[in-house]
């Protein structure tokens, strides 16, 4: 693989502000003696025809020991910074400006802790830009190993043309935070120029698959060689790059790799990860909190599964989704927070240490996902992909719901329980049926203020008596049973279809068989 990033350490240099000290050495070029920044760069040209340099590298980072750096800033505002940077500058154009090709010489001098007195870091190479003063960004590119919390890597200028992305920041440009894969290779970003797409390649070609997923808007770096996470799932790295505002579009992965390019793009024609989520088992903790009348409930529902009630066992309830409130609603209570988590099978779960990805809202309304990397805000419609394979969806509330929540979190699996025909039954806080969907009946899921005791999450927005529902032929009978519950219709697709106002059980509103209903955290989905 080409050496992309040229990084040296030069030692002894008894005044690391001197032009001259770290250029060259005085004397004779014929004795051997250690290299300094005019031997490097002689050595390592940009380009050569032959043994014969025909053109030199121009943009240079120097490293210099913290302490000096700090020194000079207090005591001098930077001035030896600058003058260091203004003599490289001027040595360089006056030994190789044959060799320049109208290129500017720019020099960056930056502090750096691990380097002892007398040492100067350089680094220089086909993927060291230095931005001109004022010049605009075109992309910033950031990386997730989750797809819920980005870190930002580097931005990329429109005349930056190579990029490195990898472990270590001796041998790529720049470090992407959580790289997973070692040293075994590294992400090379190329921009031929704003008519062109962004080509994502991978180095060596054979140590990742990279392919682009059109929906996340991000690309997926997949280990080749089997690597596996402390969780055992195969290591993987989400990249994202985003046009600067006023930049064009997006680099479209569709643009074909061209043909003489040593390595392949990133090809956006690879299957995209499936959306299909492990399988969700309910949790049982709930449902043994449970006084005995849910408890007795297992009996009528396995004689429901045989082949005489084969009809009773088609009509159910299940949790599609879980509606996230607008927490400031409820300063009142005392509520900070709510969180809700995803454990690794993507069930609804506490804060924990199984959890994968997290959802928070604080009593300012905002909205953050949560993972191991950290905490970042979001905002509704969105999507993330925590583990390979399954798709989480954040949907964004219909305006008329916008009042009470900021989002609803899809669930991949829904967890269902069975429902006879023929019978009322009442939904609420207090009310035992269905009580194991009520998945946040719980304090884990709440943060209070100091002071305030810790209650049930299901006491933001569910009364104890919120609805009764009936099932029949032609889809479900609901009525309200609080006057302050609020009551929201969703179809199949989970849109908005109506507010329910009044719904008695000698007048029920009707809730077609696949439709939803929202009330408090809970957006349920009645089957035939």
């Amino acid at each position: 693989m080409p050496v992309y990033v040229q990084h040296e350490t030069l030692a002894r240099i008894n005044d690391v502000f001197s032009p001259e000290a770290i250029w060259q050495a005085p004397g004779l070029a014929l004795f051997a003696r250690r290299p300094l920044l005019r031997d490097l760069l002689e050595r390592a040209p940009r380009e050569q025809r032959g043994r014969a340099a025909t053109r030199c590298f121009s943009h240079v980072t120097l490293a210099l020991p913290q302490e000096e750096v700090d020194d000079d800033r207090h005591l001098t505002r930077g001035a030896r910074v600058r003058d260091l940077a203004q003599g490289l500058t001027a040595l360089h154009q006056k030994d190789f400006g044959d060799l320049l090709g109208g290129d500017d010489v720019r020099y960056h001098v930056v502090g750096a802790e691990d380097l002892a007195p007398g040492e100067v870091e350089v680094r220089f190479g086909h993927a060291v830009y230095l931005p001109a003063p004022g010049e605009k960004l075109q992309y910033t590119v950031s990386v997730s190993r989750d797809s819920a919390v980005w870190k930002t890597v580097c931005p990329v200028y429109p005349n930056q043309r190579l990029t490195l992305i990898g472990h270590d920041e001796h041998e790529a440009t720049h470090v992407a935070p959580g790289w997973p894969f070692g040293a075994e290779g590294a992400i090379l970003l190329i921009n031929d120029g704003p008519e062109s797409p962004l080509e994502v390649q991978v180095r060596p070609k054979d140590a990742f698959d990279c392919s682009y997923d059109q929906a996340g808007g991000y690309f997926t770096i997949r280990s080749r060689r089997g690597g596996v996470d402390a969780a055992g799932a195969p290591l993987r790295l989400l990249l994202r790059i985003t046009p600067a505002p006023g930049a064009r579009s997006t680099p479209s992965p569709s643009a074909p790799a061209r043909a003489a390019s040593p390595i392949p793009a990133c090809s956006p024609s690879a299957p995209a990860p499936s959306a299909r989520p492990a399988v969700w088992k309910p949790r049982q903790a709930l449902e043994a909190d449970m006084t005995a009348v849910p408890l007795a409930r297992p009996a009528p529902a396995a004689a429901e599964g045989d082949a005489t009630y084969a009809p009773v066992a088609r009509q159910r309830v299940a949790l599609a989704a879980l509606a996230l409130p607008r927490l400031s609603r409820y300063r009142e209570t005392g509520a900070e927070a709510l969180e809700i988590g995803l454990n690794r099978a993507l069930a609804p779960s506490a804060p924990g240490a199984d959890i994968i990805l997290g959802f928070a809202v604080d009593d300012g309304d905002v909205l953050h996902a949560v993972t191991a990397a950290g905490r970042q805000a979001v905002a509704a419609p969105s999507t993330f992909s925590p583990v390979e394979g399954a798709k989480v969806e954040l949907l964004a509330p219909a305006p008329e719901m916008a009042e009470r929540y900021l989002a609803l979190l899809r669930l991949p699996q829904a967890p269902a329980l069975p429902v006879a025909p023929g019978a009322r039954f009442l939904f609420g806080r207090g009310a035992p049926m269905l009580a194991a969907l009520r998945v946040l009946d719980s304090p884990r899921f709440l943060r209070a203020g100091p002071g305030t005791p810790s209650s049930s999450a299901d006491r933001l927005g569910l009364s104890r008596k919120a609805f009764s529902f009936e099932a029949g032929p032609d889809g479900y009978r609901i009525a309200r049973a609080s006057a302050t519950q609020a009551l929201y219709h969703l179809d199949e697709q989970l849109r908005f279809v109506a507010a329910i106002g009044e719904a008695t059980p000698e007048q029920p509103y009707r809730l077609p068989p696949g439709h939803h209903l929202v009330a408090g955290h809970y957006v349920l989905r009645f089957d035939a």
